[in-house]
């Protein structure tokens, strides 16, 4: 069973901050063979939302408010899930949260993201559309994808 809390950056234990750096780092850098900066200076603006199973923290993502990654809109990002649990859905539960969570801290319909290509069947079945074309961020190809109007 997971359990989600969301925290601003300045609300997250040292402990907390440490665990969400390192799964981000397992998955992003060591698991897609991907070296790039994650320390961006957008977590200390954003909220995060950590989930949890038992004591283990499994996933996170982070809510960037408006005009940090986009302009207009807010968006979630650094979505990531801990390999030993894709295959039980949290990812989704992740991502329902965190979009209700988005909307509620920065009361909007709208969120766009900018998602790995791989995953635009996962998104649209959360109700992203793509937007424009494909794009390479960390020669990884993205593409943009709203939610709402």
């Amino acid at each position: 069973m997971i359990t989600f809390i969301t925290k601003s950056f300045n609300e997250l234990s040292n402990v907390e901050l440490y665990q969400l750096l390192q799964l981000r780092s397992e998955v992003f850098v060591v698991e897609q063979n991907c070296p790039y900066l994650d320390m961006d200076d957008k977590d200390q603006k954003s909220y995060h939302v950590l989930g949890y199973d038992t004591d283990k923290l499994v996933a996170c993502t982070r809510l960037v408010p408006v005009g940090i990654s986009y302009d207009s809109e807010p968006s979630i990002g650094r979505v990531v899930t801990h390999p030993s649990v894709r295959s039980l859905g949290y990812g989704k539960l992740l991502m329902e949260y965190s979009i209700q969570e988005t909307k509620r801290l920065f009361n909007t319909n709208v969120i766009v993201i900018g998602a790995q290509q791989y995953l635009d069947r996962f998104y649209q079945n959360l109700g992203f559309v793509p937007e424009g074309d494909m794009y390479l961020e960390d020669n990884i190809p993205h593409m943009t994808m709203r939610l709402g109007k």
